[in-house]
């Protein structure tokens, strides 16, 4: 054999010695499904050299705790691949439930059987390892373990002790604090609705349940009126029972300002009392109530600048006194039967089986109240209010006189010749240097319309028109703190809209120190007014808990239903001043690229199609102009048309139902019902299901035949019609279905499966009902009540023409307009509203924006948007991006928001999981088990890389898969490195040494003469 020959050979051998397996082997034969008692376990395994086998258990906890429990080890001799069986012994809090001997554990995400062939001598222990996924079990749906032995006199003694032992006695709601924020009252059936539990305590439910007959408690609350009622009587704090009746403690106040306060009996009588004092508008006050035994105690405490009144009754019932607290609800302000006090609510504390220890002499104004300082900012209104009305009459008067003087020609020469002279004012005329602005406009008001017309409210409005027009022309955030003095100014003359931007600027610090107290000042006023976005902020503010505010659902509902309730009016009445809401999100191009204008050509395109016959055109063009949809302003009468010609020349059903309804409600168009009917009738016909619906509603509402009206409901909510389950739901309710009586679960069930439908009245009374419940059959939800109220008022039309403003705004590149006016709608809680700040922070507002409230606004506004509902992948995928760059222990928080954006099938997500494990970071076991990939846990990494890599390859994304495909490339690559880099090292050493012998040899053959033929 010649020496090519050998090298080739020897080059071989070289590389089949890397790659040849080892025996180091280990396998799990017959692993259990879940954590099972006794189970034999079969291991096969096999070793090269002496070393151990080893058997783990790895649990991961809920908490983020993971820990690694020794289960077995035994040696392993070098030879043919050999079985263990062994019994399976797992800890028992693990396999069984908790009995008292068995203590309970952590909620156990997962758990995983490690088997592991190890060597004490070689850099890498590991040489070969098995793992086994567990399923655990619930803690309810283990096995109970039958226990050998009785437990031991101590043992059982030490266990009691240790019950008896701990230090912290349960939570008991002996002094409940009802309300512990400040509620701004709109004076409508709109208040917060709050339930008892029993007591824990045996001893406490037992004095509750012997006082009922007998009560010995106390109510405070706080109050501030700003307008007297205008009904009989108004609510202030009640309760309702479960027959829709008023108990113990009732209290309402008078038309006059009195109070009327109503006690029933345990037979079922009620009687009340009037009090002979009055509640005072405008000054905190704070009203107590105190029931001991009959005798009942009225008292009042109000206090004004630094004075304080005291009045105070009392009254002996002429029958004892009922009050299960347990029983229905209590309602703070308006509800379904009253409407609520015009004013704010303070703090409402219930001693529930104690008086106060407090006397009156020593209320305190809450830290709360104080706080908000709400009477300063309406003294200094009213001295603002009295300056203005002094210098719009004064200015009023100038020019009535100046119009009405008549002059001859020989004066008015006398008067052109004469010196000039310094202008006189009045004494009236003079301003302080921040108020000059409103006292030129209420001039230039009086001049052009007289007093009649130049009130405070269109000063207001004037105000808050021109710091519009000055934001609109600003190039930065400085502008603002100029600004601002001119709209506070304008909110203290009743522009709500002013009041309502002002506190986005204060909670926000756009511009201007962020003052949370402030913001929610002039979020309450505004609120109080009843201004939408007011309303959407507040209830924003209290379903979150944010700006140091309680986290309180309740009173978030109170909020969002009031909204929501005029989001069912508003768009059955369409204004200009409303565009329908559209969730354009500012990184989709998509959406972007379809927005458009009367003079756009994308609108003037589908009008042309419109006019050319096609239907899907005339039905595009009509919804953008009834609605204002895609940037179109909104346009009734035009819209109306298109629905004509839909109907009438195309026959299209969609068009013969929306031209049916517009002539059924008079929008747009003269109302007429019998052509609408046979609109409606023809669309019906087409099998178009909303038709089914117009029509029963037609028959409900017009004809009273109420057979005919469920008839075509039945039909059309079998069809899966929303409105129709509405209105089945409405029927039940109010006892109008034929042949039935009134059943508020069946009206809860058609509600629930209306609002699962997308139906927005059906969300706001599914919403109504899990906030009181029915009871025995439907329990209170008000957690869940809050998202769909926030949900149906997050439709609202005057939400849309904010967030239109916005778009526009950043449409024409004005992107510190659309930064304000996306703001102004991200602090009412609409998250594609709090993504487009972030977004806007994140890539427009550095050039001409301080660095730190960049910073600062991308934090705040993608973490607000990443806690909603359904957040958007790329502010997940942000805000790891925010985590990582933090550094420390916040890989973790990144890896987990990354995590969420890979399990929506975000590819970007899954690559980032990636580089983090490339940079060396082990991703947590809690987020391997989200991901599908807990068998990772301990494998290598070049696997675990390979897998995400490979998930983010095969994502629908298509622009993902370069990118994806060339990291799982070099994946591979790095991989076939590793494992062969021996082979490749000893093969280009052997190549480097033989190079010149081969060299000569093939030399030595080139320079060989070649035999001649002969």
């Amino acid at each position: 054999m010649d020496f090519h020959t050998s090298y080739i050979c020897l080059c071989v051998f070289g590389l089949s010695m890397q790659i040849i397996w080892g025996l180091d082997k280990v396998t799990l034969l017959n692993p259990p499904e879940e954590p099972l008692p006794d189970h034999l376990l079969e291991i096969l395994y096999s070793c090269d050299e002496p070393a151990t086998v080893q058997l783990d258990c790895i649990v991961s906890f809920e908490t983020g705790i993971t820990s690694t429990l020794l289960l077995k080890q035994w040696s392993c001799v070098p030879g043919n691949p050999k079985i263990m069986t062994l019994e399976l012994i797992l800890p028992d809090w693990l396999v069984y439930q908790a009995d008292g001997i068995i203590s309970d554990s952590p909620w156990v995400l997962s758990c995983i059987l490690l088997a592991t062939v190890r060597y004490s001598r070689f850099e890498r222990p590991v040489a070969a390892q098995d793992v086994a996924t567990l399923q655990p079990k619930p803690f309810l749906s283990r096995p109970v373990k039958q226990h050998q032995l009785c437990i031991t006199w101590s043992t059982q003694m030490l266990h009691l002790t240790q019950q008896f032992s701990k230090k912290q006695c349960p939570l008991e709601q002996e002094t409940v604090h009802l309300l512990s924020s400040i509620y701004a009252s709109t004076g409508e059936s709109f208040g917060i609705t709050k339930t008892l539990d029993p007591y824990s305590n045996e001893v406490l439910e037992y004095s509750r349940v012997k006082a009922i007959s007998f009560p010995w408690c106390m109510f405070s609350i706080w109050i501030f009126v700003t307008r007297h009622c205008q009904d009989n009587l108004c609510g202030v704090f009640y309760r309702i029972d479960p027959h829709n009746n008023y108990i113990t403690p009732t209290l309402l106040i008078k038309q006059s300002g009195q109070l009327h306060v109503q006690m029933d009996g345990k037979s079922g009588e009620s009687s009340a009392l009037v009090s002979p004092f009055k509640v005072p508008l405008s000054e905190w006050c704070q009203i107590s109530v105190m029931l001991q035994g009959r005798m009942v105690t009225v008292s009042m405490v109000c206090m004004d600048k630094e004075q304080r009144s005291h009045h105070s009754i009392e009254h002996m019932m002429g029958h004892n006194v009922k009050l299960d607290d347990t029983e229905g609800y209590f309602v703070i302000g308006g509800g379904k039967f009253i409407r609520g006090v015009e004013g704010y609510f303070g703090p409402l504390v219930y001693y529930r089986n104690r008086i106060s220890p407090h006397s009156t002499p020593e209320v305190v104004i809450p830290d709360v109240i104080s706080n908000v300082n709400l009477t300063g900012w309406l003294q200094t209104c009213q001295e603002f209010h009295l300056e203005m009305n002094v210098k719009i009459s004064g200015y009023s008067l100038k020019a009535k006189q100046e119009t009405e003087i008549c002059f001859d020609a020989f004066h008015e020469w006398m008067e052109k010749d004469r010196l000039p002279s310094k202008p006189q004012c009045e004494l009236w005329e003079v301003t302080v240097p921040h108020r000059r602005q409103a006292a030129k406009l209420a001039k230039l008001l009086a001049f052009k319309h007289g007093e009649r017309r130049a009130r405070l409210t269109a000063v207001g409005r004037a105000l808050y028109s021109l710091s519009l027009n000055k934001l609109s022309r600003a190039s930065g955030a400085g502008v603002v703190s100029r600004i601002l003095p001119l709209l506070l100014q304008a909110g203290c003359l009743a522009d709500n809209r002013a009041l309502h931007m002002s506190s986005v600027l204060y909670s926000s610090g756009l511009g201007v120190k962020e003052q949370p107290n402030k913001a929610w000042l002039l979020a309450l006023l505004a609120a109080q007014k009843d201004d939408r976005l007011a309303l959407l902020h507040l209830g924003h503010l209290h379903h979150q808990g944010l700006h140091g505010l309680p986290t309180d659902p309740d009173l978030a509902y109170a909020y969002y239903a009031n909204i929501a309730k005029q989001t069912t009016l508003d768009r059955h009445n369409p204004t200009p001043e409303q565009t329908f809401v559209e969730a354009v999100y500012l990184n989709n191009d998509e959406m972007l690229n379809l927005q458009t204008s009367e003079h756009h050509h994308i609108f003037q395109w589908l009008k042309l199609q419109a006019r050319r016959g096609a239907a899907e055109a005339e039905q595009a063009v009509a919804r953008m102009l009834y609605w204002g949809q895609q940037g179109v302003s909104p346009d009734i009468q035009k819209a109306a048309r298109h629905y004509e010609r839909g109907a009438v020349q195309w026959e299209e059903p969609v068009s013969m139902y929306d031209y049916g309804i517009v002539l059924l409600q008079g929008h747009g168009v003269e109302k007429d019902i019998p052509k609408a009917l046979t609109f409606l009738k023809k669309a019906m016909d087409k099998d178009f299901v909303p038709a089914i619906n117009a029509l029963a509603w037609y028959y409900e509402h017009f004809e009273q035949d109420y057979e005919q009206a469920v008839q075509l409901w039945e039909k059309a909510d079998l069809l899966e019609c929303p409105e129709a389950a509405f209105n089945l739901g409405v029927m039940y309710s109010q006892g109008l279905y034929p042949g039935k009586a009134a059943d508020q679960f069946m009206a809860y069930q058609y509600y629930l499966k209306s609002a699962e439908r997308g139906h927005i009245r059906g969300a706001i009374h599914l919403a109504s009902i899990w906030t009181t419940g029915i009871p025995g059959r439907v329990n209170r939800h008000p957690s869940d009540a809050v998202l769909w109220v926030k949900w149906a008022a997050e439709h609202n039309g005057y939400l849309g023409s904010i967030l239109r403003k916005a778009l526009d705004s950043y449409l024409k590149s004005d992107m510190f307009s659309s930064l304000l006016y996306y703001m102004m709608a991200a602090e009412s809680g609409y998250s594609p509203a709090q993504f487009n700040v972030a977004y806007l922070c994140d890539h427009h507002m550095l050039g001409f924006m301080d660095p730190a409230f960049a910073s600062h606004c991308m934090w705040r506004y993608y973490n607000l948007t990443i806690q909603s509902q359904h957040p958007d992948t790329y502010a997940l995928i942000r805000m790891g991006d925010l985590l990582y760059e933090g550094q420390g222990d916040r890989r973790l928080s990144s890896a987990e928001m990354y995590t969420l954006a890979a399990v929506r099938n975000e590819p970007q997500g899954w690559y980032n999981l990636g580089l983090l494990a490339e940079e060396g970071y082990k991703l947590p076991l809690s987020v391997l088990i989200k991901l599908g990939l807990s068998e990772l846990y301990l494998a290598d990494n070049s696997l675990l890389l390979s897998t995400l890599y490979k998930r983010c390859r095969d994502s629908e994304d298509t622009d993902s898969y370069l990118p994806c495909s060339l990291a799982l490339f070099n994946v591979y690559l790095q991989s076939f490195q590793k494992d062969y880099s021996a082979a490749i090292k000893f093969s280009t050493a052997v190549a480097v040494v033989a190079a010149p012998t081969i060299f000569l040899i093939i030399l030595g053959v080139f320079r060989r003469p070649v035999p001649s033929p002969n």
